[in-house]
């Protein structure tokens, strides 16, 4: 097994030479506009999972996702070659989520700042509905007043 250390290292160079083979070598037009996220390797070396998000609407995510598929095989030769380790690792691109969930996140922020809005806005104009001071007091802090 490798160390925790390779694997990262091995991981950021991956990240590295995919980016540059998808900007100078894979020439597909149905690859949108890719942006490699993260790649994470397995323990062994032998497996390395490539998360990219892809800027667009769900047409470009779905040719970009068949366009890396197929130059899965290119990709793969440039890491080996790169790299130089004695195996190269099988590439799984991953659609990264975190866009998504991100944009999910601001949106439910966004809903609860109006929602606090409103309350605010109702809490300014509103009355009492019992006494003005609804608390009791003792008998002679009444004979005070």
């Amino acid at each position: 097994m490798a160390s925790e250390a390779r694997q990262r290292k091995l991981a950021d160079r991956i990240k590295v030479i995919v980016a540059e083979a998808l900007e100078s070598r894979i020439k597909d037009p149905r690859l949108g506009f890719i942006t490699v996220t993260d790649v994470r390797v397995t323990p062994d070396l032998r497996e390395a999972s490539v998360f990219y998000t892809v800027y667009g609407d769900d047409d470009a995510r779905s040719e970009t996702a068949a366009a890396l598929d197929s130059a899965r095989g290119v990709l793969r030769t440039e890491v080996g070659r790169q790299t130089g380790i004695k195996f190269t690792p099988t590439l799984a691109f991953i659609p990264d989520a975190i866009p998504d969930t991100a944009r999910h996140v601001e949106d439910l922020l966004r809903q609860a700042a109006e929602a606090d809005a409103a309350v605010h806005e109702l809490a300014a104009h509103a009355t009492p509905a019992g006494d003005a001071d609804p608390y009791r007091r003792a008998p002679e802090e009444q004979a005070a007043e």
